[in-house]
């Protein structure tokens, strides 16, 4: 797991280094024929994901969501029986606080919400609202559905939240309460699979489950303006013992990201950059 004094110190100064926002702002996602008028999706942006560092992983982890926020690395895992959810304080690499789920919550994404954190379980209807820095439940809501990934946009005063569908569907950060959504479209065609997700700086990054491939996706209309290759970042011999793609984590104010997956050996710090 991610959890010395080294790697801690290395993700300070990444942060203290790091430029003014993350990158990989939408790119326009419409073009206009001049002659006929007609507004034809544009193909999203290739990009790769560059890798800068590698850092350890849990590979007792089933990961399914990871965020960083105030300073706090949280992860949540799934499996019934074996999920958990953790914060590791990044100045310390000391794990502050786990929360097992019991039987028969099968846990999923995550995102912080000011003092709380919010988790989402995958077929049980359930979402579990919970202190940010105690991980203790404050409260349950029940939704309709799966629940996937999950990530807040405080600008747009929502979260989104993924089902494995080609919807993101919206809700309200403190109730939970749906209201609104929009489907995924890349190049004017459905994008379904839709798993953990990471939101910046206004979008929305979510990997396709059981692929190497993240989408950047502009959520005010759901067209994919970007799509980022990350396959290749473990050695074959470590892929024969792990499973699928599923953490993104933005450093905050940096271009940076970590992407692990489940059951991984590492977590790879990476920065997505136009494929050559």
């Amino acid at each position: 797991m991610i959890g010395t004094r080294l790697i801690v110190s290395m993700l300070l100064a990444w942060v203290a280094l790091a430029g003014c926002g993350a990158s990989g702002e939408p790119a326009t996602s419409t073009k206009t024929n001049s002659e006929t008028g007609i507004v034809a999706p544009q193909p999203p942006e290739r990009l790769r994901a560059q890798v800068l560092e590698t850092l350890p992983h849990d590979t007792n982890a089933f990961t399914q969501g990871y965020e960083i926020a105030h300073g706090v690395l949280y992860e949540s895992t799934g499996r019934v029986g074996r999920s958990w959810v953790r914060a590791v304080d990044i100045t310390t690499g000391k794990e502050t606080a786990r929360v097992a789920l019991p039987p028969p919550l099968f846990g999923e994404g995550i995102t912080v919400v000011e003092d709380s954190l919010w988790q989402v379980t995958w077929q049980n209807g359930v979402a579990i609202r919970r202190d940010a820095d105690t991980l203790a439940e404050r409260d349950r809501v029940e939704y309709s559905g799966e629940g996937w990934g999950l990530c807040h946009q405080p600008e747009q005063e929502r979260l989104v939240m993924s089902d494995g569908s080609d919807t993101l569907t919206f809700r309200d950060p403190e109730t939970f309460a749906e209201i609104g959504s929009v489907r995924v479209r890349s190049s004017g065609e459905r994008v379904d699979r839709l798993n953990e997700l990471e939101c910046v700086n206004g979008t929305v990054y979510a990997n396709v489950w059981q692929t190497d491939t993240i989408l950047r996706i502009d959520v005010a209309d759901g067209a994919v303006t970007g799509r980022i290759d990350a396959s290749g970042l473990l050695e074959p011999s470590e892929q024969a013992t792990a499973d699928v793609l599923n953490g993104i984590a933005a450093i905050p104010g940096s271009e940076y990201f970590f992407l692990t997956g489940k059951l991984w050996p590492k977590t790879f710090r990476v920065r997505f950059v136009p494929q050559p």
